[in-house]
């Protein structure tokens, strides 16, 4: 790789930041009425930083800034899925936000959100993981709460605690690693640990790890994960548990190749991967709330994701497969929370029955969502699914590859739980069923519209899979 410090090299993260201050100093001049504006800045901010990193791709892989940020394919997935990502966040906020009064701030946030994942996917340098780790967390903090009830409150009290306790085990690990390397470069750190001792250096790898936990959503940093997702208004729950950890994926695969195998970071990973897995599953078998459902699934999610993280290095599948599994699960993921924005009334599985004749549209693209997340074919999760499980046997990690396949089977009861209901006819006496669902007439057809262009998106991803995987497989291995 190249090093150099062209500011075009950084031109995606400089259209969200950019972007977010002309969101802010425009809700701040704009009156109450034009404030609607400010989303279409948000928008026109997010798309241009999707141009630049879908033109970024064609370029040849470097360092820049001195070798403290990674332009490469797998910044570049990570730009764009995100980006993506919050588009359609932005779509799904569109009646929640209309009235607003805070809506230029909102969308500041999610742009600053979205820029703290991004440089935690291209850190390169110990201090870009801490200022992108900040940078996505604090903006989740007010994101949580912007509902003022008293599940929203709990839920970023909660959110705001474990992410400075995850935050400062993150800095710890970080001084750590400093201490026995003498650098923050990866590219001095790769060969300065080398002769590091074994203990300190273990200590440093459970620190800096366990803290990016906390973005990423998975054991020991998820206890905020399940609160938030139902405390926090239907947009802001979609992006947090979708956007956030894409960076944090990256970031810790990183970590995972720079680190030498003293620190013991790929056993590390596996378990946590396993953990993660078996304890949201476990955990989402007895929720009865879909959005707490949605919560602890996620968790279950990361720790699917994080089976390529373990075999980093030790195949050349693992970092194909975490790409081509996150674009699939951020777009499933984004389905499911859309068809529960379109229903805010249906607050728990078995009110969901009956929605099949109702709305057929939402049911099937629900169904889709479900289906998915499990890793049923032709969806996109699918594809996600068996390319991490190919990488760990062929990591030499077969443990993981059955732990993969028995949690899947696992997750299937309480997908189906949810799947159930929508066929059956709803009970007369059930006061959601004799009257159809109605937030708003804007609120639900943002519902409808992402709920069926995400359930399409991750159909035609999942049929053309073979087709993302040679050009995420490809474009990162190059």
């Amino acid at each position: 790789m190249g090093m150099n410090k062209s500011v075009a090299a950084l031109l995606p993260e400089l259209w969200l930041l950019v972007g977010s201050l002309v969101v802010l100093v425009s809700g701040s001049f704009l009156p109450r009425r034009r404030l609607g504006w400010v989303r279409a800045l948000t928008a026109a901010a997010l798309i241009g930083s999707g141009v630049s990193a879908a033109l970024a791709l064609a370029g040849p892989d470097q360092l820049v800034y001195d070798g403290t940020f990674a332009v490469d394919p797998a910044t570049g997935a990570v730009r764009l899925i995100a980006v993506v990502a919050t588009l359609l966040v932005i779509a799904l906020a569109g009646d929640e936000l209309r009235d607003h009064l805070r809506q230029a701030e909102i969308c500041a946030l999610l742009l600053l959100a979205t820029l703290g994942t991004v440089l935690l996917a291209g850190a390169h340098d110990l201090l870009i993981v801490v200022t992108g780790f900040l940078l996505a967390s604090v903006p989740l903090y007010a994101l949580v709460g912007l509902t003022r009830t008293a599940a929203a409150a709990e839920a970023a009290l909660k959110t705001y605690f474990f992410g400075s306790l995850f935050g400062i085990l993150l800095m710890a690990g970080v001084i750590v690693l400093y201490g026995l390397g003498g650098e923050t470069s990866y590219s001095v750190l790769t060969s300065s640990l080398t002769t590091a001792p074994q203990g300190p250096l273990t200590v440093a790898t459970v620190a800096v790890v366990g803290g990016l936990m906390f973005k990423a959503g998975a054991v020991p940093g998820h206890f905020w994960v399940p609160d938030a997702a139902q405390g926090s208004s239907s947009f802001a729950a979609s992006f947090l548990t979708t956007v956030p950890k894409l960076g944090a994926l990256v970031a810790v695969y990183r970590l995972v190749v720079m680190l030498p195998p003293e620190s013991r970071a790929p056993l590390l990973v596996g378990i946590l991967a396993v953990a993660s897995m078996t304890l949201g599953n476990l955990a989402a078998f007895y929720q009865d709330d879909p959005r707490r459902l949605l919560g602890w699934s996620t968790v279950s999610q990361v720790g699917y994701l994080l089976v390529p993280v373990a075999v980093a290095g030790r195949t050349p599948l693992a970092l194909g497969s975490l790409v081509v599994y996150l674009a699939g699960y951020a777009l499933t993921n984004l389905t499911a929370f859309a068809v529960v924005a379109a229903l805010p009334q249906r607050r728990t599985l078995e009110s969901y029955a009956g929605l099949a004749s109702a709305r057929p549209w939402l049911a099937g693209a629900l169904v889709v969502s479900l289906l998915g997340l499990v890793g049923t074919p032709p969806t996109a999760v699918f594809a996600g699914k068996l390319a991490i499980a190919t990488a760990a046997w062929d990591g030499g990690a077969p443990w993981l590859t059955v732990a993969v396949l028995a949690n899947s089977l696992l997750s299937l009861f309480y997908y189906l739980r949810w799947v159930a209901p929508l066929m059956r006819a709803a009970a007369p006496s059930d006061p959601e069923v004799t009257r159809t669902p109605r937030p708003t007439a804007a609120a639900a057809a943002s519902g409808l519209r992402v709920a069926t262009a995400g359930a399409a998106g991750t159909l035609v991803l999942g049929v053309l899979s073979g087709a993302s995987w040679l050009l995420f497989s490809g474009a990162v291995l190059r």
